[in-house]
């Protein structure tokens, strides 16, 4: 939920602050010439129909809503530590990233802050979810830890030979894991990782072949999608250890609170609807009717003016669907 609720670019900040031009006057010039200009509530009407400006207007909304609620929850230094991170990752291809995206490191750093503020809402909000009928369910769903050798292979071809192999009798299942995974974390080790369904180290069909395994079983070749668009990664599986399930769902209680969390935490119908009560919360109002379907994914009951050559006339609670 984090990497797309703010995404969009913010080129076009200026949109915001030409809203407020009123209908009656041509504000500002921008740009003059022989002859003719480009004032300010021209260029307003001809962009507010774009989606990247519409955008930057539900950005700009949610932030000012979100930072009015929250602000004293999220620190700058957790803002920074967040930048920091990101800037580790990218290198010195991070400043090319952010240009690409239409964003500076100020908006980027402020598009975070906002970020870690509907994160800190909707975390406030899922811990509500922690009933003992959502601990059952997410019990139900639960399989605990269990230890598998696990090989990562980039080429279809190179996994079919390295689980031939594999299923050989007497076949060293962990110096085939050293000698041929591409996973560099994991291959010292012999590929050996403690993983339960909760875990986000293994992709999920990658831990479903897994949890089906009998103690020394080996798995086919599974293909799982890798870290790049339109990419796999091939895995061969060996389970090592598999621990029994107690019948008692409270003894993995804090486990399970992590699972409720992180479940509602990225289901984006609940985002929404925890966005859409603060902005009915803070009486949102959309003045200008282009911009009132970019808001109906949140909320659903607007005020929005509309202007006639006489008067101005308000339309209460204009009823829009999803």
């Amino acid at each position: 939920m984090k990497k797309k609720l703010m995404a969009g670019a913010i080129t076009l900040l200026s949109v915001a602050t030409l809203a407020a031009c009123s209908k009656s006057s041509e504000g500002a010039d921008l740009i003059t010439m022989k002859g003719d200009v480009i004032t300010e509530h021209q260029f307003f009407e001809e962009v507010k129909n774009n989606s990247v400006a519409q955008q930057v207007l539900l950005n700009m909304t949610i932030q000012k809503v979100f930072e009015k609620q929250y602000g004293s929850e999220v620190s700058d230094k957790e803002v920074e530590e967040a930048v920091a991170e990101e800037q580790k990752k990218y290198g010195d291809s991070y400043q090319t990233v952010l240009a690409r995206a239409g964003m500076t490191p100020e908006s980027r750093k402020a598009q975070i802050r906002t970020s870690k503020l509907v994160e800190y809402a909707v975390k406030k909000a899922a811990e509500a979810e922690l009933t003992d009928e959502n601990y059952k369910k997410a019990y139900d769903e639960y399989t605990p830890e269990v230890t598998a050798q696990v090989i990562r292979l980039d080429s279809e071809e190179k996994a079919k030979e390295v689980l031939a192999k594999a299923k050989e009798s007497g076949a060293d299942f962990a110096q085939l894991a050293k000698d041929n995974s591409v996973d560099e974390k994991a291959k010292e080790n012999g590929g050996e990782i403690t993983f339960d369904s909760a875990s986000t180290e293994l992709p999920d069909v990658v831990k479903k072949a897994a949890f089906a395994l009998d103690v020394d079983g080996v798995s086919d070749v599974i293909t799982a999608p890798g870290k790049q668009a339109y990419t796999s990664n091939f895995y061969i599986v060996k389970l090592t250890k598999k621990s029994e399930k107690s019948a008692n769902w409270e003894d993995y209680k804090e486990k399970l609170k992590t699972v409720i969390l992180t479940q509602k935490q990225n289901d984006t119908t609940f985002v929404q609807g925890i966005i859409g009560k603060e902005l009915q919360e803070a009486n949102i109002k959309v003045k200008d009717q282009t911009f009132q379907s970019i808001f109906t994914q949140y909320i659903s009951k607007q005020e929005t003016t509309t202007t006639t050559a006489d008067e101005t006339t308000t339309a209460s609670e204009t009823t829009t669907s999803n």
